[in-house]
């Protein structure tokens, strides 16, 4: 068996006048927490440094920037780094980069267990707005504060597993999943921030938007034979809530772990990556099943043409 076990660091709420080093030392609580339980690897959200500052209106670039990091380690994570390297546990988490070239992304990475990055990845699926909106309850600004990741969905070979990297809104997105799931992926990790009640449809509150979450997590993790590691930062950031929800699914699409609360809370599972191997070689062993030659409106399409009359 190759068994890894994986911890979920859920986030509590982060408040906007909350640094960094408080940050950072909360997520160290979990990552010692972590090593008690036997963890090799441990997951934290997205954007797990900073409150969702995507929801605040900004137009001053230095204000904007102030909220990303130009590099990782930095002098306030690196205090992580060290505690996971010498607890020999790899690390997962998502920040807000900015790149030398001046680039903003949604990014996270992850690390083997002697704290070197062996992964990076950009999220891709952006979710919201770039204009002010005065028709929401509230402002989700990914797509102005963000670019489109550009790193694509690789996967890396890390544990002796092959893992893969998402970050939030992605999930929803099955070509995210089959992407990774197209090179062997054999462990899906990933945050996300997820307001409780959606901005633009107040009826679509916490019960169903924790709903339809679990919902495409599990129907990746199945539809890809994978495990899947979804983590929150969840709770009330000065006004405006956030689910929680963080879970750990198994190869079949049922869930082995949940957080039951909206803040710090640590999820574990022995996942073994093996697990993978039934689904991968039947019902969806790729080679044998799939049908590229019908699928080239998903590539060659965004938007949806209904077929003329």
């Amino acid at each position: 068996m190759r068994e890894i076990t994986v911890g979920g660091a859920q986030m509590g709420p982060i408040q906007k006048a909350e640094s960094r080093e408080a940050v950072v030392a909360r997520m160290i609580v979990l990552l010692e927490a972590a090593a008690k339980r036997g963890c090799d690897l441990v997951v934290y959200p997205e954007l797990t440094l900073t409150t969702f500052f995507p929801r605040y209106w900004m137009d001053d670039e230095a204000e904007i920037d102030a909220w990303f990091e130009r590099e990782m380690p930095n002098g306030a994570t690196k205090p992580l780094f060290d505690r996971a390297r010498e607890l020999e546990i790899a690390l997962c988490l998502g920040y807000a980069e900015l790149t030398p070239e001046g680039d903003h992304y949604n990014t996270q990475i992850l690390t083997d267990r002697t704290g070197a990055i062996v992964g990076k990845y950009r999220k891709v699926h952006l979710p919201g707005h770039s204009e002010y909106d005065t028709e929401r309850a509230f402002q989700h600004l990914e797509k102005k504060y963000f670019l489109p990741g550009d790193l694509g969905f690789p996967v890396w070979r890390n544990m002796d597993a092959w893992m893969g990297m998402m970050i939030c809104n992605d999930r929803r997105w099955p070509e995210s999943w089959r992407l990774m799931g197209l090179q062997g992926v054999e462990l899906v990790v990933f945050g996300y921030n997820t307001p409780s009640v959606n901005s633009q449809m107040g009826g679509e509150g916490l019960e169903k938007r924790l709903y339809h979450s679990e919902l495409v997590i599990c129907a990746g993790a199945y539809q890809n034979a994978t495990w899947a590691v979804a983590v929150a930062k969840a709770g009330d950031e000065d006004g405006h809530p956030l689910m929680g929800g963080s879970i750990i699914v198994d190869p079949n699409g049922f869930v082995v772990a949940k957080a039951q609360t909206e803040g710090d809370e640590l999820i574990t599972a022995v996942c073994d990556m093996d697990a993978t191997v039934f689904g991968k070689e039947t019902i969806f062993d790729f080679a044998r099943h799939r049908r590229i030659e019908h699928y080239g409106p998903i590539t060659a399409q965004t938007g949806v043409k209904t077929p003329e009359a």
